[in-house]
C-alpha cells in the first residue's frame, strides 16, 4: 500500500451534510465498489493533502482508508476542488476486492534522449501521450514505463509495443499499435538557430587556429 488515510464514518449525506462537514474543517469522502454498499466518511485535509501532492502518483496507487479502525483498500477515483481555493471539496474512493483488475493510466518516462541522434541533430520531442491506460491487477499498479530513446532519429515514431509490460497488465486499446512519442524535424526558425551555432562554432575554431 502506498498510503493511509485515517477516516471517520458518517451517518448523514448530501450536500448540507457535506457543507457542514467542510465547515467544521474536513473534507466528505465516499468508499464504494465490491458489490458493497457505499459508505460515506470524513478525512482530515492535511493527510489527503499529502497524498494529492504526490501527483498523479496518488491516483495510480493503492491505499487503505482507515474508517473508524476498519481497513478498507482502494483506490482514488476522483477528487474535486474548490474553483477559486482549489481546496480538496470531495473525494470518491473505489474499494478494491481480494483479486481485483482495474483500469489506470500509468505514466511514461522517456530516458537517453543524450543518445538520441535526432534530437542531437536538433530534432524535437514530440509526446503524444504522456500515459497509458492499462487493465492490470490492483495488487501489482506499475510505477511508470521507460520509453527509451535511444538511437532513434528525426521522422521515428515510437510504439506502444516497445514497452515491456509486467504479466498481467495490458493498454486498454488493443485494436491497434498506438504512438507514444516521435521525433519530429526542427522547424524553420530551429533549424536557423543550429545552423548559426555550427557557423559559429566552425568561426571560434578557425580564430583559434
Amino acid at each position: 500500500m502506498s498510503y493511509v488515510l485515517t477516516a471517520q464514518k458518517r451517518e448523514t449525506a448530501g450536500k448540507g451534510a457535506a457543507r457542514a462537514i467542510r465547515r467544521e474543517g474536513l473534507v466528505p469522502a465516499v468508499v464504494y465498489g465490491d458489490k458493497k454498499d457505499p459508505v460515506s466518511i470524513t478525512i482530515v485535509p492535511k493527510e489527503l493533502w499529502l497524498e494529492l501532492n504526490t501527483g498523479q502518483t496518488f491516483f495510480a496507487s493503492t491505499g487503505e482508508v482507515n474508517i473508524d479502525g476498519k481497513k478498507e483498500t482502494v483506490i482514488c477515483r476522483d477528487v474535486q476542488f474548490h474553483p477559486v481555493s482549489d481546496a480538496p471539496m470531495h473525494v470518491d474512493f473505489l474499494r478494491l476486492g481480494k483479486n481485483a483488475m482495474i483500469t489506470v493510466s500509468v505514466p511514461v518516462n522517456f530516458i537517453n534522449e543524450e543518445q538520441s541522434e535526432g534530437m542531437k541533430a536538433g530534432g524535437v520531442l514530440n509526446v503524444v501521450r504522456h500515459e497509458v491506460e492499462v487493465t492490470c491487477p490492483a495488487s501489482a499498479i506499475p510505477a511508470g514505463f521507460d520509453v527509451d530513446l535511444s538511437g532513434s532519429t528525426v521522422g521515428d515514431s515510437i510504439h506502444v509495443s516497445v514497452i515491456t509490460m509486467p504479466e498481467g497488465v495490458v493498454p486498454t486499446i488493443t485494436d491497434r499499435d498506438f504512438t507514444i512519442c516521435s521525433i519530429a524535424a526542427p522547424s524553420s526558425g530551429e533549424t536557423a538557430v543550429v545552423e548559426e551555432e555550427v557557423e559559429g562554432e566552425a568561426e571560434e575554431a578557425a580564430a583559434e587556429e
